[in-house]
């Protein structure tokens, strides 16, 4: 997420990235240090274990990243007054709602990874300031390790993929969200006094095998790509089986609405088949 928010930063923006070594996220001083030295007016954690299924073998670890240092973050903010915009996940859903989760509803995390993200949550919530916890879902882009990256190389590879079909949620481009990140950062006015919650995410929803789908549509070779049920890939971490997210409070608080996955992914698949051939 990083790399995509150096990326897409306007330039009416001066952004300092702060990481290992000089920030630890397992050393609290480290955390408070960068906030203080930065004299920033907007910090942005995008750190987090994203492992769903390492976390539930490395508990430890992933609390620390996902619970521990927001609140940490969320509480020096706080102290100094600068404004604090937390990434959390659709994962602190238990996906069993029937429709798109809205900011209020319940959590109810399935895995060590979803407890530790509302855990994160709860902790910025409650460190007071003027902080936004962001849930956004599915987040891919031209950097890293992803789902679009992996579908893409295994097309290239295999004559047969199966996918997963009975999980639904947003796919969401970091770029685009780099961009809303920015939107909602320049919300002076608008922007909340007391810690709030939002969903960011791409427009539209599918599923798994349909994001693969859509994939193996914009490749010159395309295998079968079959779908299956969540109980044919049994995973160490439980999935929700529906964690869309509804967006209409972004839309009429701030004015921001993600693209629509079904023209992001396209964008994302022709920018990597063309750096890969290269």
């Amino acid at each position: 997420m990083a790399r995509s928010l150096a990326e897409r930063a306007p330039d009416c923006h001066t952004l300092t990235f702060a990481g290992r070594p000089s920030v630890d996220l397992a050393n609290p001083e480290s955390l408070r240090a960068a906030v203080n030295d930065s004299a920033a007016d907007l910090v942005i954690n995008a750190a987090a274990y994203t492992n769903v299924d390492a976390a539930e073998e490395d508990e430890d670890a992933a609390w620390q990243a996902n619970a521990v240092a927001p609140g940490v973050l969320a509480e020096a903010c706080a102290v100094a007054g600068v404004k604090f915009i937390h990434l959390s996940t659709d994962f602190v859903f238990d996906g069993t709602a029937g429709r798109p989760y809205r900011e209020a509803d319940a959590t109810n995390p399935q895995s060590v990874y979803g407890r530790s993200k509302a855990a994160g949550e709860a902790a910025v919530l409650g460190a007071g300031g003027a902080s936004v916890t962001v849930r956004t879902a599915w987040v891919y882009s031209p950097f890293g390790k992803n789902f679009v990256k992996t579908i893409m190389r295994l097309c290239a590879e295999r004559d047969h993929l199966r996918v997963v079909a009975d999980q639904r949620g947003n796919p969401t481009s970091a770029l685009d969200l780099a961009d809303a990140l920015f939107s909602l950062a320049n919300q002076h006015s608008a922007w909340p006094s007391t810690p709030s919650l939002l969903h960011l995410a791409g427009t539209g929803s599918t599923t798994w095998h349909g994001l693969a789908d859509a994939i193996g549509n914009e490749l010159q070779r395309r295998p079968v790509i079959e779908a299956i049920a969540t109980r044919e890939h049994p995973t160490p971490a439980k999935r929700p089986a529906d964690s869309r997210l509804d967006g209409a409070l972004a839309r009429t608080a701030f004015g921001i609405s993600l693209p629509d996955w079904r023209a992001s992914v396209p964008r994302i698949v022709d920018r990597l088949t063309n750096e890969a051939a290269h």
